[in-house]
């Protein structure tokens, strides 16, 4: 029987994060990981790395491509006649990025020496002070021990009671990212990260695109500005139509595609009929059939493991991380986590700041945002500064044909210390991490209004909306 000092369950940003950490800390460290790819060959990298955030992003990059050279590339002097997309080709490329990254993290694996085991891992209990594991569903099942384990299973998407998922004509995140052909209508059921993102994919190929959303509010938990700003940017500008406040009824197959039917916002009752449905209403965290009975743990009502502030389970040398535990479902959160968990084991101080943790929608344009938005700073009766500056008023942002979208900084009015930031614009992902970076160190606005930022640059933006806070902005 194979004795490690540390056990990850799941090989997700999460777990493998958590294993590679392990394994710098110098302990016998395996990984279980089940995935298997489509053509049935093992990979690590979980939900983000082979259906998720790493393959939409390939999908993402390669209909913005085709939309500018459809759309920008004349306003550079560029003329391109018979454009053409290979929906095939495509894919392929989605594909390879996928497999270069799951290839890279078995590369760290060995650098690191962590055994990857390949099949289901689950509780068989307690033993010598540790805990015995069974790994099945690979070549083989095999038992094994550990001091410590980390759990870190992820998620899975929320399917609809009684509408079947097929990945054909009813798609979760998986069939999204596989179609095989442009349809010519295509309907999305929820309007929020991953709907947005895929709906967006489809659209710039020359879908048609509705979107169905049960919430009253666009993007209720982004900052209202910047909801308001990208509510005109998807509908109409970019010609997505999302309808708010749906009531879900009947959804079926039939010969020609899927019809929905639903009442909107206003009672009528109404009917969407697709070639392609996408059900994209949030996911569920991936913990049952893990044994947890067998040492003493189980899980609340949604499925999620309970755990302290540091990521503890009630059983002593178990940790849970990433999905499977309280707070927002995103990888680089459980990869904070899992660094934490792995540190703590080791008997450091390890530590996530869950008040700094960036939130990143992957549209065009994006979408992203740390800290406190402008309506909870009010509910919570806060005494607070704003600060804004508009893409549009920058050089570079100019230059590059991106003016849309701004920076909004939200600071106390006493202290200036940062509470918020949010930002909208074509590279926004990119421009939030100086944002984090300066709430992590508490920074006040000022500090940031005071470095010097490289010029022309697009991060002059964040600098012009933190002088913004005093009335200080230069270029407005």
């Amino acid at each position: 029987m194979k004795n490690f000092d540390v056990v990850v369950i799941g090989a997700g940003p999460a777990g493998y994060v958590a294993a590679v950490r392990a394994g710098q800390l110098g302990f016998t460290v395996a990984c279980i990981e089940k995935w298997r790819s489509p053509k049935g060959e093992a990979a690590l990298g979980g939900t983000c790395l082979n259906v998720g955030c790493i393959p939409s992003k390939a999908l993402l990059e390669s209909s913005e491509n085709y939309e500018k050279v459809l759309h920008s590339f004349g306003d550079h002097g560029i003329s391109v006649k018979g454009v053409e997309f290979d929906v095939a080709k495509m894919l392929a490329r989605k594909d390879a990025v996928v497999s270069k990254n799951t290839k890279g993290i078995e590369f760290l694996f060995r650098k690191n020496k962590v055994a990857w085991l390949k099949g289901h891992g689950k509780f068989l209990g307690t033993a010598d002070g540790g805990y015995r594991l069974e790994v099945s569903g690979g070549d083989a099942t095999e038992v094994v021990t550990a001091k410590n384990v980390i759990i870190a299973t992820g998620s899975k998407a929320r399917h609809l009671p009684d509408v079947p998922v097929d990945n054909v004509r009813v798609c979760d995140n998986e069939g999204a990212l596989a179609l095989p052909a442009v349809p010519k209508t295509l309907g999305v059921i929820g309007a929020g990260v991953i709907g947005l993102e895929l709906g967006s994919v489809w659209r710039r190929l020359g879908a048609d695109v509705t979107l169905l959303e049960a919430l009253p509010s666009f993007l209720a938990s982004c900052d209202e500005a910047v909801a308001k700003d990208a509510w005109k940017a998807f509908t109409k500008e970019q010609g997505l139509k999302i309808n708010l406040g749906v009531r879900l009824g009947q959804v079926r197959q039939t010969r020609s595609g899927v019809t929905v039917e639903y009442t909107d916002a206003d009672g009528r009752a109404q009917k969407l009929e697709c070639e392609r449905l996408i059900v994209s209403i949030g996911r569920v965290p991936n913990t049952e059939n893990l044994g947890l009975e067998s040492i003493g743990l189980k899980t609340d009502a949604r499925g999620f493991i309970d755990v302290d502030g540091h990521c503890r389970t009630a059983a002593r040398g178990v940790f849970a991380v990433g999905d499977v535990v309280r707070g927002p479902m995103l990888a680089h959160k459980g990869e904070e986590e899992g660094v934490m968990a792995a540190e703590i084991i080791a008997g450091q101080a390890g530590h996530v700041n869950y008040e700094t943790i960036p939130w990143v929608i992957y549209t065009a344009p994006e979408i992203a945002w740390v800290g406190k938005t402008e309506q909870q700073l009010r509910a919570e009766g806060a005494a607070y500064k704003v600060g804004s500056f508009p893409f549009s008023a920058n050089g570079r942002a100019l230059s590059q044909g991106e003016p849309g979208g701004f920076v909004k900084v939200l600071a106390d009015a006493k202290t200036d210390r940062i509470l918020g930031v949010h930002v909208i614009h074509a590279h926004a992902s990119e421009q939030i991490a100086e944002a984090v970076l300066a709430m992590e160190f508490m920074a006040a606005a000022e500090d940031v209004a005071r470095t010097c930022h490289a010029h022309p640059s697009l991060s002059e933006v964040m600098k012009e909306a933190m002088l913004g806070v005093d009335k200080r902005s230069i270029h407005i």
